[in-house]
């Protein structure tokens, strides 16, 4: 049996290395993503985010707090409106996500203590921009009204000390765990990448079985494998196997040895939730194909399930907070399994028992084939190819 596996391992070899698409496949492509997603979100957070003015007061207390505003890493002062009307309508365009409106007359009353009103529009089309500047902009009339308090109360005669301890007289004490620097690389990348990574493996998986019957080359192949289908299938995919761990490993090691993203887990998690993905998406690739031996069906049919896990994966919305249905069809995608154990043996640094039904499910993927696999010899015995 080794000897087939070697036989019909180089077979494909020779394959792989007369077809430049699965040079692309193999290689560039996946070293292409992991660049591009790690390298779009280097910075972490998005910086200098546009926003706009509408200054009616033209004081020293509202050029102050423009300063402020613009001194803010998420933000950066880049237009002065006249009007509410074009500013928002600078927001319509895309120009500027948000802007400042300070009222003529502001100071005046403030220093009366008639308390003005300081207005900020943002835009939440752009999620992320948008709850970044709603927390700049807050802030920073928030730090104007305590600028008002302090200098209230040290006309009345209070110490710095007791200045603090009015305008903030409970302290929060604020740690984030896992991820301290909100880090938006490590909660999207550790997601994007991998997924993408499983969607080039559940594609490759049934177009390389299906291209022997597109070609009229099964008999070639299970002659090859004398008649054994098991191990036809077996050492068909062993090269890919080996070839894609290798690309999830350098994954791992340039995300958490060059990028340091946080792994509480270790090496050994890593490497463990790296081989049940591989094999759970070629086990899953495999199943499709099994089921619906159609080159053009199968592959239509992986690419689809690979796609509706980013949404059901539960990184950018939870699942227990969706419909009780969906939460249940979410089971069912390999690359919400991959979630889970990563995010609670690798990110988190819990052993592997703790998420024991997740690692049970991706290897229940893996074997998914063999629940399949008198279908599959059926087709490859017996299917007839057509265009």
């Amino acid at each position: 049996m080794i000897k087939l596996l070697v036989s019909i391992s180089l077979r494909e070899w020779g394959i792989i290395r007369k077809h430049p698409i699965y040079w692309f496949c193999l290689g560039v492509f996946p070293v292409v993503v992991i660049l591009l997603f790690t390298s779009l979100m280097s910075e972490g957070q998005p910086t200098a985010l546009p926003v706009g003015i509408v200054d009616h007061d033209h004081t020293a207390v509202s050029r102050g707090l423009v300063r402020k505003l613009d001194a803010f890493q998420n933000s950066k002062v880049v237009a002065h409106y006249t009007s509410v009307a074009e500013a928002r309508k600078a927001v319509q365009e895309n120009d500027i996500y948000a802007f400042l409106y300070i009222p003529k007359g502001m100071t005046e009353e403030m220093m009366a203590l008639r308390q003005p009103s300081l207005s900020f529009y943002y835009s939440n089309v752009t999620l992320l921009a948008g709850s970044s500047l709603f927390k700049d902009l807050k802030t920073v009339c928030t730090l104007l009204t305590a600028n008002v308090g302090a200098t209230k109360l040290a006309a009345m005669g209070k110490t710095p000390r007791e200045i603090e301890q009015f305008l903030q007289p409970i302290v929060v004490d604020l740690h984030m765990i896992g991820n301290p620097w909100a880090n938006y690389n490590v909660y999207l990348s550790t997601i994007m990448v991998p997924g993408l990574l499983m969607l080039f493996i559940m594609l490759l998986t049934p177009y390389v079985v299906g291209t022997e019957m597109k070609f009229g080359t099964v008999d070639q192949w299970l002659e090859a494998a004398k008649q054994r289908v098991g191990v036809a299938v077996a050492g068909k995919l062993l090269p890919y196997t080996l070839v894609f761990l290798l690309v999830f490993y350098g994954y791992e090691w340039y995300i958490l040895r060059v990028l340091h993203f946080p792994a509480q887990g270790g090496v050994m998690a890593a490497a463990c939730v790296g081989l049940l993905a591989v094999l759970a998406a070629q086990g899953l690739g495999l199943f499709m194909f099994a089921v619906m031996p159609s080159l053009r069906m199968s592959m239509s049919m992986c690419s689809l399930w690979a796609m509706l896990g980013f949404s059901l994966c539960g990184a950018t919305y939870p699942v227990f907070a969706m419909d009780s249905m969906i939460e249940g069809i979410a089971q069912l995608f390999p690359l919400r399994h991959y979630y889970m154990v990563y995010q609670m043996a690798v990110f988190n640094g819990y052993p592997l028992s703790y998420c024991w039904m997740n690692v049970a499910a991706l290897l229940l993927f893996a074997f998914l084939p063999w629940v399949a696999f008198r279908p599959l010899k059926h087709a490859l015995r017996n299917y007839v190819y057509t265009p």
